[in-house]
């Protein structure tokens, strides 16, 4: 039997484009369609696969995204979502670019009842918790570092947390009057897993002066907040919260099974900057190729 349209994606299908010709999407049999009939499966889980061409090879494996979810349902995190949900203030439409298993998005929809939410996300199995998480997010499976299947000024709020960034393409979905919302590490978080665990990944040093180079063109700061606390964890949190992250990549089922004594405190130290857009952006051509690369 052919999925149906989840009640979710309705109100978002004149935001959407197809991401072959840029067409508006319709419903079509358990499917989105374009007026020239390129065609787009929703899977009976609830997501629509917007996603063509060579996949993603970044997007989360099972084992991490079963790792996140029962991470995440620990509320350890929760004053991270917490912090970001004070930064948005819309009613609109909130993409949540890099979506994961919408845990964050979720958190933003909760505080504001009128809003709808759109997950975008390379991981087919995070996708299938992503669009169950809220009954007002709808999700799609999309590599953040392609062109977006959106119409241009279609959101009003972009969330990127913990995850890669697009800053053209944020840009270019985001109305006038939106807001980009970044929530990325500093150099303390996960400071004591990382000194337990030589093979998770580190964050670079430079990691600042690369966001706010690849943002200036696209973005104004109006404003940051820091956000630090310590956490106890049980042998089973640390153990999944090394193996949600992109550092479950790197490791070996003995490292990420907590051989050797793994803390039982960590600290979580992130910043949450709100961005607004600047005018039509003007970038080099080394700056776009970097972008594209994911280097910016």
């Amino acid at each position: 039997m052919p999925a149906v349209l989840p009640p979710a994606l309705a109100p978002l299908l004149d935001t959407l484009r197809c991401p072959v010709c840029g067409a508006a999407l319709r419903p079509a049999q358990g499917a989105l369609r374009c007026p020239t009939g390129h065609t787009f499966n929703i899977a009976r889980q609830g997501y629509v696969s917007l996603l063509t061409g060579a996949r993603a090879l970044s997007g989360d494996d099972t084992a991490m995204v079963q790792a996140r979810t029962r991470f995440l349902a620990t509320g350890t995190y929760a004053p991270v979502s917490q912090v970001l949900t004070e930064a948005v203030s819309t009613r609109g439409t909130v993409l949540d670019a890099g979506c994961g298993t919408g845990y964050y998005l979720a958190g933003v929809l909760d505080r504001l009842p009128s809003a709808r939410g759109l997950g975008l996300d390379a991981s087919v199995r995070a996708l299938r918790s992503a669009a169950r998480s809220h009954e007002r997010a709808a999700a799609a499976s999309w590599d953040v570092f392609r062109p977006f299947p959106l119409a241009d000024q279609a959101v009003d709020v972009v969330l990127n947390v913990f995850a890669p960034r697009n800053p053209p393409e944020f840009h270019r979905v985001l109305r006038g009057s939106g807001r980009l919302i970044v929530v990325r590490p500093t150099q303390q978080h996960l400071a004591e897993l990382r000194a337990h665990v030589p093979g998770m990944v580190t964050i670079d040093p430079d990691k600042e002066r690369r966001l706010h180079r690849a943002l200036g063109p696209f973005f104004e700061a109006t404003g940051t907040r820091r956000l630090e606390y310590t956490a106890r964890l049980t042998s089973q949190e640390a153990v999944d919260l090394v193996g949600m992250t992109p550092s479950a990549r790197h490791l070996g089922q003995e490292d990420l099974a907590g051989r050797g004594a793994l803390p039982d405190r960590i600290t979580v130290s992130v910043l949450a900057t709100s961005y607004r857009p600047r005018g039509a952006p003007t970038r080099t051509g080394s700056e776009t190729r970097a972008i594209r690369r994911g280097r910016l």
